[in-house]
């Protein structure tokens, strides 16, 4: 690969990250072709880019970015082979990992950067398995919006229909 090659990789992988709110790197080093072939393929149907390049080309790209960005606590994790996933869903990789590792031993969660949070280790993953998306969270919020004026509403319902009932019966009480 020419300098200038590498000097564009890096540019691509800076803009990548900068436009990342989610991504993990892992080790699949030692998986079969096949094995590879398949977890490209789950990654693929839920939207997951993953890249194989080199750490230190990961690292210049990463030292290029914003310091707001805090992406320092993953340069430790930038060593033996690297694979990166980015995703729009933060827990997307997680469960899919998860789910492979069920019958693999790889691949290995390295660290995961999870909107300017850093989670070092392949011990984070049931931790990362479990967030929560921004649909669920936003689901829930709606649903807890919804209940106070539901609640509400139901007790005017079921008030309404008392009182109905309460005049109809001294109604009939009164024509007797």
């Amino acid at each position: 690969m020419t300098k200038a090659e590498k000097t564009l990789l890096i540019e691509e992988l800076r803009s990548k990250f900068e436009g990342s709110e989610y991504f993990y790197l892992t080790d699949s080093s030692s998986l079969s072709v096949e094995k590879i072939n398949n977890l490209r393929g789950l990654f693929y149907e839920k939207g997951i880019e993953m890249r194989v390049v080199k750490n230190t080309l990961v690292r210049k790209a990463l030292e290029a970015l914003p310091a707001e960005k805090k992406v320092e606590g993953l340069y430790d994790s930038l060593k033996g082979p690297t694979s990166i996933l980015f995703t729009d869903v933060a827990n997307a990789p997680a469960k899919i990992l998860k789910e492979f590792r069920e019958k693999n031993d790889k691949p290995v969660l390295k660290a995961a950067y999870i909107d300017t949070d850093v989670f070092v280790g392949d011990e984070q993953i049931d931790v990362l398995a479990k967030l929560k998306s921004k649909e669920d969270l936003l689901a829930e919020v709606i649903g807890l919006l919804q209940s106070p004026p539901k609640t509400v509403i139901a007790s005017l319902q079921s008030a309404g229909q008392t009182l109905s009932g309460l005049l109809k019966t001294l109604e009939e009480r009164s024509e007797n």
